[in-house]
């Protein structure tokens, strides 16, 4: 890899940036390097700027319990973002959220630069089953399990592939579920929930996959996956 980019994917400096650095000299297994094409071995090169030595990762993976006011973009100029909500040195790995979630909904929420594995976790056609816990105004029944089993039909006329519902509380005011659907459409759960005559009051991913929310992480806050997270999410 260029020592430009070298730089500017192990730092928070741009690939300009990088260059002007580089102009006086970077020291690379004890020696002072000044060209910004010089080939860095990224894994086994011992590169040191500042007096720390710049550590090389391909691919990284966040675990983020999205806080509401949030949206699922990796920059805006209005709104505040989940990659706002990162440290400096997390931001550097350059990562984007996996799918999106609403402004106003919580939860789980998977940041990486791995584009093959975040296209295998969004796609309809892999059937990922992501797990979202509602609160809605409205009774939900036991008669609106086989609907949403049968896949249920949204006010555009699109007909939603099969999904799970399971009630936890339920009474003419107000209704709890956790529900299991393998889409990502535009507000697919508050537009399914409203298909049944409720409206969502409260909604929160709790799972995509195998990859289940961190029930110590408070929102707003996040961790790196574990190896063994990891490897159930990419079988």
């Amino acid at each position: 890899m260029r020592l430009d980019k070298f730089i500017s994917t192990t730092t928070t400096l741009s690939r300009a940036e990088a260059k002007k650095v580089i102009k006086k000299g970077i020291l690379i297994n004890d020696k002072l390097i000044k060209s910004p094409d010089y080939k860095v071995d990224e894994i086994n090169d011992q590169v040191i700027l500042d007096g720390k030595r710049l550590v090389y990762q391909k691919y990284v993976y966040i675990m983020m319990n999205k806080p509401q006011d949030t949206i699922s973009a990796t920059e805006d100029a209005i709104e505040k973002t989940v990659v706002d909500i990162l440290k400096e040195e997390d931001r550097i790995h350059k990562v984007f959220p996996v799918g999106r979630l609403d402004k106003d909904t919580e939860g789980l929420m998977l940041l990486t630069n791995d584009g093959e594995l975040a296209h295998r976790l969004i796609s309809p056609k892999k059937d990922v089953v992501k797990k979202y816990y509602v609160e809605v105004s409205g009774e939900l029944k036991e008669e609106h399990l086989p609907i949403i089993e049968a896949g249920v039909t949204l006010e555009d006329g699109y007909k939603c592939k099969a999904a799970k519902l399971e009630i936890l509380e339920s009474n003419e005011d107000e209704s709890k579920a956790n529900i299991y659907i393998t889409e990502g459409k535009f507000h697919q759960v508050k537009r399914m929930m409203k298909s049944l005559g409720t409206t969502v009051t409260y909604l929160k991913r709790l799972s995509i996959g195998s990859l289940k929310l961190d029930e110590n992480l408070k929102l707003g806050d996040y961790r790196y996956l574990t190896e063994e997270e990891l490897n159930k999410l990419n079988k």
